[in-house]
């Protein structure tokens, strides 16, 4: 790490190396070079003067760039595209006449930005499938673990610890849904020249347009997609890169819900995220266990859902077939959104595999609400027992109240059972009263529906993406 100059906390602390690699130098420029392969062969197969030589030249040097050599020639021409060009002719002399034949800097540029995007994607989907396989395991673990449930975040009526978790799991499976649709719709710019007419081409062709209309699925092709742009300007439209990075900032809104509702539940001590041996929660209180990774993931969530704005407002800001105010903006807030996203979906991993259910403590603070939850039921079995619905609901009501303020005023026990047993209009003893102090009888088909959640969504969903499952997630603390 260089000590002397700015580092992007993405690489030194957050991203994965391999999402690092998707956005390297090497990635970039390599793709460049087989691309350049591709519009050879293209051009070769459709009849132009190209040798298998030439071709073999090109593949000989595909991966081994001479960097030197184009920052060299860049300082000159201040033109990227064209110094590697100038550097691959370098090292390929009988090719260097036929690389880039026909083409514009976009060529290269676009579709290696659409290659990029697309490995990306596959490699977040990786993540995001592990993080709701985890999600899976923890939700059928605790499918019947009562939980107090929260509205406004005041008590509510329970539910259990893996439906809550199902509520996450969820959301991050429709943004399974979403990346998905954008994965199948990825399509290449081709090679559509300067104002994307394919004048170029057609010229090189001497006008044959049946052979330039086979030039752009032949490339697709060859670099492993399905098909091109049908038009385009000069690059493919911007409006791809913002929906890539709205299927990203749906997942950080999912993981930032997560993680908030994580960081809650730790103050209340009824879940905790992992804490290592010898791990710091605070320079100057040394008891203290803080929910860093919960927090991290909130934090680079917040930067990705910004970070969506910027191909958003560049796609809007495009001028005719070409503006170039979209490149400097471009090699900031598509990479960082992928690196940042993938320093997410790590740190879920990691906090959902190491997450720490404390049933005792979770117990104790339903139990301490129950009666308030419990007072429907105490009333229908008044009622059986000869007493009237509207005078009980009244009754039920004020000693509710006075209950409350014997917990928030005086700190104590919620007595609100011993209230009721009290009053005979009830017709109800304190044994009778605790009966229904069962706290599954109040939590309603919470551990069906995970159990339907997990058999008809989450099942198949796991099932059809078997092969990406195993990956472990490791963190920089």
């Amino acid at each position: 790490m260089s000590t002397d100059r700015y580092n992007s906390p993405l690489s030194e602390r957050y991203a994965s190396r391999e999402m690092q690699y998707l956005f390297s130098p090497d990635m970039k420029f390599r793709t460049w070079r087989k691309l350049w392969i591709a519009l050879a062969e293209t051009e070769k197969e459709l009849g132009l003067p190209i040798t298998e030589e030439q071709i073999a030249e090109l593949k000989a040097h595909a991966g081994d760039i001479n960097y030197d050599v184009a920052k060299a020639r860049e300082k000159e021409v201040r033109h990227d595209v064209m110094s590697h060009v100038y550097a691959y002719g370098v090292q390929c002399p009988k090719a260097k006449g036929i690389i880039h034949l026909g083409a514009t800097s976009c060529y290269v540029g676009d579709n290696t930005d659409i290659i990029i995007m697309t490995e990306a994607i596959k490699l977040v989907k990786k993540k995001l499938v592990n993080v709701i396989s985890a999600l899976a395991s923890f939700a059928e673990r605790y499918k019947e673990l009562p939980t107090l449930a929260f509205t406004h975040f005041q008590p509510a009526q329970p539910t259990t610890v893996g439906k809550r978790a199902s509520l996450w799991m969820q959301e991050f499976c429709l943004d399974l849904e979403d990346l998905d649709h954008v994965l199948s719709s990825m399509k290449l710019l081709g090679s559509k020249g300067t104002t994307g007419t394919q004048a170029s081409f057609l010229e090189l062709f001497n006008g044959d347009h049946s052979a330039v209309e086979r030039i752009d699925p032949m490339i697709a092709e060859k670099m492993g997609f399905a098909q091109c742009c049908p038009v385009s300007g000069q690059t493919y439209s911007r409006k791809v890169d913002t929906r890539v990075a709205n299927v990203l900032a749906g997942i950080a809104a999912s993981a930032h819900k997560m993680s908030n509702d994580i960081r809650l539940l730790q103050h209340l001590k009824e879940v905790e995220e992992p804490f290592e041996k010898s791990q710091i929660g605070s320079s100057a209180m040394a008891y203290k266990r803080n929910p860093m990774r919960s927090e991290r993931i909130a934090s680079l969530s917040r930067y990705v859902m910004i970070d969506a704005l910027n191909p958003a407002i560049t796609s809007a800001a495009q001028w005719f077939e070409r503006t170039l105010d979209d490149s400097a903006n471009k090699r900031l807030s598509i990479p960082e959104g992928f690196l940042a996203t993938d320093g997410i979906l790590d740190l879920c991993l990691n906090v959902v595999d190491g997450l720490v259910v404390y049933p005792k403590v979770i117990e104790k603070r339903l139990r301490s609400e129950l009666p308030f939850m419990a007072t429907e039921n105490i009333m229908m079995d008044a009622v059986k027992a000869g007493g009237d619905r509207q005078e009980l609901h009244e009754k039920i009501r004020t000693l509710s109240m006075e209950a409350g303020r014997t917990v928030k005023e005086k700190g104590e026990e919620n007595n609100l059972l011993e209230l009721i047993a009290a009053d005979p209009s009830f017709n109800l003893t304190l044994e009778d009263l605790q009966k229904t102090m069962d706290p599954v009888k109040y939590i309603g088909r919470s551990k069906e529906q995970v159990e339907a959640f997990l058999h008809d969504v989450v099942g198949p969903i796991l099932e059809e993406n078997k092969e990406l499952l195993g990956v472990k997630a490791e963190i920089s603390v």
